[in-house]
């Protein structure tokens, strides 16, 4: 009650915790039912020796994809959305006896803005990377995590407690996480270059409606090829939104939504080009932007360049990576999402 009470779709907001409620009960019944039929000690040896399993087969492709050694890089931030200040992500990746270490010391204190990470949320972006060096037949489960050490300062932007603000740190600093740890593994295997390293969350609202969305862009090249454009990239786990849809359940058009030809890093491969998408606003309503990759683009590796960065404008004049602005009728909100980094000398 406390939750529906604050949000402007309380029905909307009612089904998909309803629906979360209803798939943990039909979780828990399943395994009830399992236990009953084969009995507690089986399905639990069945589950450790899934883990087990797990456990080995990332253990064996880590020493034999990755060379061991210590890998450092860091990354930044635009800022934390209260001052203008980078924020460095900085990290040491130590690959030795089929383990995988990520210490993430020397990354900046908690900041007073939202981009501040639970500890949580960077071992997911760490085991994302993982993920992504072990390969796909392996089970995507606990097992994998024991392979994998995650290090990171208390209190600091990798590591927040209460009552650090958290909200943007599970959609941009996740990404940025991934692009430090796969740009200090670029000397150690044969990885993609930094993609657009934002999910470009945009929020609308008026009177009893709101509406959120995140853009696609330009994933890196790689050593098989040309990135791909205008795909979300990273942790994101959302779809473009089609355009009919928009338009149809809130009162604004889309202008424009096309591929931002050229944005891509120049190498023997090119990175993915990001996309373009206008948004008029057909009633007075508020806008929220969480954006990345607006001061600096994507970095290349092997010798590729960096990605164009990212630019939102309104009526043509240039806001912020996090902003809220008004919109009045007839005004166009225009975003530009980032080019993936190139692979490769030209």
């Amino acid at each position: 009650r406390l939750v529906l009470a604050n949000v402007r779709t309380p029905e909307m907001r009612r089904g998909d915790l309803a629906a979360q409620l209803a798939a943990c009960e039909r979780g828990a019944a399943r395994y009830r039912e399992l236990t009953e039929r084969r009995g507690r000690t089986f399905v639990e040896g069945a589950v450790e020796d899934v883990l087990a399993y797990a456990e080995r087969r990332t253990r064996a492709a880590l020493a034999s994809r990755v060379r061991a050694g210590r890998y450092e890089a860091e990354d930044f931030l635009d800022s934390d959305g209260v001052t203008e200040h980078d924020v460095r992500i900085r990290v040491a990746v130590d690959v030795s006896d089929a383990t995988f270490i990520a210490d993430f010391r020397g990354s900046d204190a908690a900041v007073p803005g939202n981009v501040n990470c639970p500890l949580a949320v960077t071992r997911s972006a760490v085991f994302f990377v993982v993920r992504c060096l072990v390969g796909e037949d392996i089970p995507n489960n606990g097992g994998l995590h024991r392979a994998v050490t995650v290090r990171a300062p208390s209190d600091s932007v990798v590591n927040a407690s209460w009552p650090c603000a958290v909200a943007a740190g599970n959609v941009e600093t996740s990404q940025r996480i991934a692009d430090v740890l796969f740009l200090a593994l670029s000397s150690a295997t044969d990885v993609v270059a930094q993609g657009q390293g934002t999910m470009n969350n945009v929020v609308f609202g008026g009177d009893g409606w709101t509406y959120y969305e995140t853009l696609g862009g330009g994933q890196g090249a790689s050593s098989k090829g040309t990135g791909p454009s205008g795909i979300h990239v990273g942790m994101s786990n959302t779809r473009n939104t089609p355009v009919e849809v928009f338009e149809l359940e809130h009162p604004a058009r889309i202008r424009m939504y096309s591929l931002r030809q050229s944005s891509g890093g120049v190498g023997q491969y090119e990175g993915g080009d990001g996309v373009v998408r206008e948004y008029e606003a057909l009633e007075d309503m508020e806008v929220s932007l969480i954006t990345e990759r607006r001061r600096r683009g994507p970095s290349g590796v092997a010798g590729g360049r960096s990605g164009l960065p990212g630019r939102n404008s309104l009526n043509g004049e240039v806001v912020p990576g996090r902003a809220e602005v008004q919109m009045r009728p007839g005004d166009v909100l225009r975003i530009e999402t980032p080019g993936g980094g190139g692979w490769g000398r030209d």
